[in-house]
C-alpha cells in the first residue's frame, strides 16, 4: 500500500536551497515557493524562484529549509 507524501512547504513561503554538488550547479541562497510538483520517489518537489534570478529551479525537499 503506498502513503502519499505530503509537502512540508506551501506555495509563497520563504526557503533557503542548498545546491546539489551532483546535478547541475545551482546558486544557493533564499528562494520563494511558487508550485509544489509532484513527489519524485520518496521527495516532494518545488518549483522556487530568487528574486534575482530571470527563471524558476525545480527543488526537492530534501534541498529546502525554513529560511
Amino acid at each position: 500500500m503506498e502513503r502519499a507524501l505530503k509537502h512540508k512547504y506551501s506555495v509563497g513561503e520563504t526557503v533557503y536551497f542548498t545546491a546539489s554538488n551532483v546535478a547541475r550547479p545551482a546558486a544557493s541562497g533564499t528562494y520563494e515557493v511558487i508550485r509544489l510538483l509532484p513527489t519524485d520517489g520518496d521527495d516532494c518537489q518545488y518549483r522556487i524562484k530568487n528574486s534575482t534570478e530571470a527563471f524558476e529551479r525545480v527543488a526537492k525537499e530534501s534541498q529546502l529549509a525554513v529560511s
